[in-house]
């Protein structure tokens, strides 16, 4: 028969008094790190804390000071794409690292249905947290209004069409496409085609727009494979359809580097050689970029920045602070390598 030790009982305030020798309110002043409390008292206080194994009561805390200190870090997007997509990790990363300097705990909440939408509303309804990053947003997502309703310090990764005034931060996807594709066309490409992945948001959106832009007079519609995710498996399929449609295509925009090393995997399968019959470009200058062969040429996003500066921004919500209009933009440089 196996037997299940019983539970420790939690250290209190009054056990450090006792072990220290003073008032409760004398070891609820040092907890608190209020001042007016003796040198010597405090080195009792902290010495009877270790030995008595005592931990502050957040929940308690939290009740009298209306705060839970804690950030919730919401992710739309599928399950599969957020274990798979290395610059939701690199926001996370970059969120949780400007959190933790601040003592916040951050509480991650990933929306892949229907179900969690409803879900994660009512968490937010019932002040778990006492702000959110918003990674993903749709147009038209209904948590957009739960967070304007709450009046809750939010900031988004990313910014959908209908945020109105809430706080954003990003890159300029629209420019950075151009910028990539126009780089492309430098190269002699003459039948350029995309894989424009995720256009039900603003990423997916505004890089088509940019290769749009580049390509002017020489856009072919035909040329353009819609598939629904950034991911290896959507490029490799999207890639499949160019071939299908123009064989001769030689230039090709990924929409993100996930999606161009599927699309050059696809090539490989067809007998394509990367960059002689085909020059391809990615999106994000994540790990996929150096992961296949050759390296992709890509634009760098700084998924680490993005994810810090929307954790400060969240911060300084709390403090009151005026945060700047329009949104953050940070800088997302070209970064060239061999695939084209």
């Amino acid at each position: 028969m196996v037997t299940i030790p019983s539970r420790r009982k939690r250290a209190t305030i009054h056990d450090v008094a006792v072990e220290a020798g003073v008032s409760r309110g004398t070891v609820s002043r040092v907890v608190n790190d209020e001042p007016y409390v003796s040198a010597t008292a405090r080195i009792a206080i902290e010495a009877a804390i270790e030995k008595v194994g005592y931990v502050p009561n957040n929940a308690a805390r939290s009740l009298v000071m209306q705060r839970s200190e804690a950030v919730g870090f919401i992710v739309h997007e599928p399950h599969s794409l957020f274990l798979d997509d290395p610059n939701i990790g690199g926001i996370l990363l970059g969120a949780n690292t400007v959190l933790s300097r601040a003592d916040y705990q951050m509480v991650s909440l990933v929306i892949d249905s229907q179900r969690d939408t409803d879900r994660v509303a009512r968490y937010l309804s019932g002040g778990f947290v006492d702000g959110v990053i918003i990674v993903s947003a749709r147009q038209e997502d209904p948590i957009i209004r739960v967070i304007e309703k709450l009046r809750l310090p939010a900031a988004f990764v990313g910014h959908p069409p209908d945020l109105r005034q809430l706080p954003f931060v990003g890159i300029d996807n629209r420019a950075s496409a151009r910028a990539i594709t126009e780089r492309l066309m430098q190269t002699g490409r003459k039948r350029i085609g995309m894989v424009a992945a995720a256009l039900d948001r603003d990423s997916g959106a505004d890089r088509l727009a940019g290769f749009t832009d580049a390509l002017g007079d020489r856009f072919d519609p035909a040329l353009v494979a819609r598939v629904p995710l950034y991911t290896f498996t959507d490029g490799a399929m999207g890639m499949r359809e160019l071939l299908d449609r123009d064989p001769l295509i030689d230039g090709v925009f990924a929409a993100s580097d996930a999606v161009a090393a599927g699309a050059l995997e696809a090539l490989r399968e067809a007998g394509r050689s990367v960059p002689g019959d085909v020059g391809i470009v990615g999106f994000d200058d994540s790990s996929w970029a150096l992961r296949t062969q050759p390296h992709l040429s890509t634009v760098h996003q700084p998924a680490f920045g993005l994810g810090a500066a929307a954790a400060q921004c969240v911060l300084g919500q709390l403090r009151g602070e005026e945060q700047p209009a329009g949104g953050i933009l940070l800088e997302s440089p070209i970064v060239w390598r061999d695939s084209a």
